[in-house]
């Protein structure tokens, strides 16, 4: 089997040997060709490298001879420097003596010049000297602040504020001013001089002076007169300030009173004040309720969250109700809904006057 896979025709047994004798010729050629390559580089890198040294030596002699000269050239130079060196105290002496003469002068030149540290550590030599006279800041020119001391931002500052309406009542009021310092308001406090004219008019008001009717005034409006036994106010149409008229009312029930009047849409009994926390009942005889008017709820129209802001609905009422409506339809009475278990008799009584069809 092995010998009939490798068996070839004599024709390609001839071709295979062709190659091979071609390929073992090539390497043969290669081989004798990098040998003789090789050498010839050493032979060229020899004489190359004699070469260099011949042409190198050359160079060297020269470059001796060169030196050699140039060191006579130095030991002549040094010899004159040597004899240069004895010749200079003189000079040296010379540019003493001249600076030294310099140092005499320089006291005279700072003398003229009048303190030169002195001068440039004194930074507010330039600046303006702040002036202090009296001044009004409700009526102050721009001319006036800026003598003052004061910047020209904290100037337009105050104009600013004049324009806006700001009037400056007393003077420490002027303390305010954005930038002011304390030792700045300490120098112009003295002169601080505010006018009649702009101080408020309440301080023409003295707490001694006042009248008797502003006396009596105001203790009224702070304690009303109560009203007498036998007298009454009208519940519903009595305002706080009537209210604290009542005996044993204040202000806090005067509120409370109004207040829960406006939930229910107006008194109908005078026995529904009962139902405020803590109400006297010994004020109830000093109130009436004449002619009940209250507001209605239209049941068959309202939705839940407006039936139930009533005091007398709660939210489960309020949804039987909307419920009742999209069963069975429009509610006719209030007695349709006795049947259902949050509205009970006293519930619907209770209710009956504010309620319509």
């Amino acid at each position: 089997m092995i010998r009939d896979f490798f068996y070839l025709q004599k024709s390609d047994r001839k071709v295979i040997l062709t190659l091979l004798g071609m390929l073992a010729a090539a390497f043969c050629v290669i081989f004798f060709m990098g040998e003789e390559n090789d050498m010839t580089g050493f032979a060229g890198e020899e004489d190359s490298l004699g070469y260099a040294n011949i042409a190198n030596g050359a160079d060297a002699h020269a470059a001796y001879r060169n030196n050699r000269a140039s060191y006579s050239d130095n030991q002549a130079s040094y010899a004159h420097n040597k004899a240069g060196y004895y010749d200079s105290p003189s000079s040296y002496s010379n540019n003493h003596s001249f600076y030294a003469n310099g140092n005499a002068d320089y006291p005279d030149e700072m003398g003229d010049y009048g303190g030169k540290t002195g001068n440039y550590d004194d930074k507010s030599a330039n600046r303006p000297h702040a002036e202090r006279f009296p001044f009004d800041p409700n009526t102050a020119d721009s001319t006036q602040l800026l003598r003052l001391g004061l910047k020209p931002w904290q100037v337009r500052a105050i104009y600013r504020y004049r324009a806006a309406g700001g009037v400056y009542q007393k003077p420490t009021d002027f303390a305010k001013l954005y930038g002011l310092t304390v030792k700045q308001y300490r120098e112009l406090a003295p002169y601080i001089r505010i006018s009649e004219d702009y101080r408020p008019a309440a301080t023409l008001i003295k707490g001694e002076g006042m009248s008797a009717a502003n006396n009596s005034a105001q203790h009224t409006a702070r304690y009303p007169k109560k009203i007498k036994e036998g007298e009454y106010v009208i519940l519903n149409t009595a305002d706080t300030a009537e209210l604290k008229r009542v005996p044993g009312i204040g202000s806090y029930f005067a509120r409370k009173i109004v207040e829960y009047g406006e939930r229910l849409g107006g008194y109908v009994d005078i026995n529904q004040l009962d139902e405020i926390e803590d109400f006297p009942a010994d004020a109830k005889k000093y109130l009436r309720v004449s002619n009940p008017n209250p507001r209605r709820l239209n049941v068959n129209r309202l939705t839940l969250n407006e039936l139930k802001r009533h005091p007398y609905v709660s939210y489960y009422q309020a949804r039987a109700i909307t419920d009742y409506r999209r069963l069975r339809g429009a509610l006719k009475s209030l007695n349709d809904l006795s049947l259902l278990e949050d509205f009970t008799q006293e519930a619907i009584d209770r209710l009956l006057p504010y309620v319509e069809y």
